[in-house]
């Protein structure tokens, strides 16, 4: 038993422009509704994905906390390309943001509401991620994280140490960084997780819960997921597929 990482679903007050902006960010296209879902060209393959897609959720609520314990990282090829897609991202609404990275050789902005995401130096561990490389998460224990999120997912672990560990499928990594103090209030960016076809929505979120994650109520109400945390406190969903 098994569940896959789908999408990252990332809270916005305007939604459509904010998945308009992640979609010219990663060359993809949005399709809007009730939500804005982010994904390749070609039409929506939900409920079986085969990419790890965005989902931007309208909120009424701007974005306050000082940073999301939960971004993306963003691939590029060469320092030319990394060059231009900072260009192209700033033009596009984004905005430099100083998280207390210091000098170093990848760039640090933020979208349209404030969401932190890294465009990386190239770096040849992640040729063939697409163009998301990463989803990053700060956490006080890398190595726990790792174990939990292998457990709860089928993504392979990769590398892990008291600093920073990583899980890979196709496409992204999903790395644990190890950072100072505790995740305090909700983020803004969290995980969406789904079954795979026969497998049971209930037996798997028990086998979550039996893996160290807890319930959460973020005002959700009746609803067709199950909302849960991990076991340092990281929103994150288990969708129903239908």
């Amino acid at each position: 038993m098994a569940l896959r990482p789908v999408q990252v679903n990332i809270k916005a007050v305007d939604h459509a422009a904010v998945g308009r902006f992640w979609a010219e960010a990663l060359g993809w296209s949005a399709y809007s509704g009730r939500t804005t879902y982010v994904g390749p060209a070609g039409g929506l393959v939900w409920p079986d994905p085969v990419v790890l897609g965005i989902d931007v959720v309208p909120v009424p609520q701007p974005k306050t906390a000082a940073k999301n314990r939960t971004h993306l990282d963003l691939a590029t090829a060469s320092a030319a390309h990394q060059a231009e897609l900072v260009a192209r991202l700033l033009a596009l609404g984004a905005t430099p943001a100083d998280v207390g990275q210091g000098e170093v050789p990848w760039a640090v902005l933020a979208d349209p509401e404030g969401n932190e995401f890294c465009v990386l130096e190239p770096r040849e561990v992640y040729r063939d991620t697409g163009p998301i490389a990463a989803v990053v998460v700060d956490c006080a224990d890398p190595r726990a994280m790792a174990r939990f999120w292998g457990e709860a997912t089928d993504w392979a672990p990769h590398e892990a140490n008291d600093e920073f560990a990583s899980l890979r499928s196709a496409g992204p990594y999903l790395e644990f960084l190890r950072v100072p103090g505790a995740k305090t209030t909700p983020d803004r960016v969290h995980l969406d997780l789904l079954p795979y076809p026969g497998d049971d929505n209930a037996a798997e979120v028990a086998r979550l819960r039996a893996l160290g994650a807890t319930d959460l109520d973020i005002g959700q109400g009746d609803v067709p997921w199950t909302c849960l945390a991990d076991p340092e406190g990281h929103e994150f969903c288990v969708l129903a597929r239908s």
